[in-house]
This record gives C-alpha cells, sequence and structure tokens, in this order.
C-alpha cells in the first residue's frame, strides 16, 4: 500500500488523501455497533464506534486480511457535534482495533441509519496483498 500525498499539500491528520494498493480487493459492508448476533449493548456513541470497528476488523480477518489492508472507510454518523465530542475516545478505539491512519478516509453526516439505535455505520475496502 502507497500513500498518495502530492507535493506541497499537508498531511491530513486522522487519514489519507489517497492509497494505491494491488492485491484481493474485499468489500466490507456498513457495519454499526451491535454484536454478531445483532445486539446493541450501549447507545454511547464511542462504544457503538468500537463494536462497529471490531465488526469490521473480524470481517477482514475472516477474509485472510488485517487492519493496515484498509485502504478506504467511510462513517456515516448521525450527529456530527456527537462524533466531534467523542474523537479521542474514537481515536483510541481505532488506534487499539485498525491500528493506522493510511486509509482514505471520509465522514458523512445523515438523518438517520436504517437501524433505529445504530449512530454510526461504518463500510470499508480492504486490499489483502497476494
Amino acid at each position: 500500500m502507497e500513500v498518495i500525498l502530492p507535493p506541497g499539500w499537508p498531511r491530513p491528520r486522522g487519514y489519507a488523501n489517497g492509497v494505491a494498493a494491488s492485491g484481493r480487493m474485499l468489500f466490507i459492508a456498513g457495519m454499526i455497533g451491535w454484536d454478531a448476533q445483532g445486539v446493541f449493548h450501549s447507545d454511547d456513541f464511542a462504544a457503538q464506534v468500537r463494536q462497529a470497528l471490531q465488526n469490521v476488523a473480524e470481517v477482514l480477518r475472516e477474509a485472510g486480511g488485517k487492519p493496515e489492508n484498509i485502504v478506504r472507510m467511510t462513517w456515516y454518523v448521525t450527529d456530527k457535534r456527537e462524533y466531534l465530542a467523542a474523537g479521542k475516545e474514537i481515536g483510541r478505539a481505532f488506534r487499539e482495533i485498525i491500528g493506522s491512519y493510511n486509509a482514505a478516509m471520509t465522514a458523512v453526516e445523515v438523518k438517520a441509519l436504517i437501524e433505529d439505535r445504530a449512530k454510526v455505520e461504518i463500510e470499508a475496502t480492504a486490499v489483502i496483498p497476494a
């Protein structure tokens, strides 16, 4: 995987502007903050992020990949202010579960998610080396 940063651009904090990779592509559907049985254990934003990231990592492991193989993530959040307020806890969970901040990432505030209790949904694309 190669992080792409045009000359003179400042390095973004918490993500990459572009990523180039080759290998087996894995597309991970939007993961929310419930466990493998579809049970929410918390309505806390950061706790739901942690669970959603664990779900992403579990699907990745099942495909033979590792968190560092993630090249793209899109986060859908129901409350931008709640997302920003939980920044330190989210960062801690991301470092513990995913580790690297080299994925190209986008976060979007949405009116609602399909599951009423869900506060965040994270989809990911990974490229697993051949």
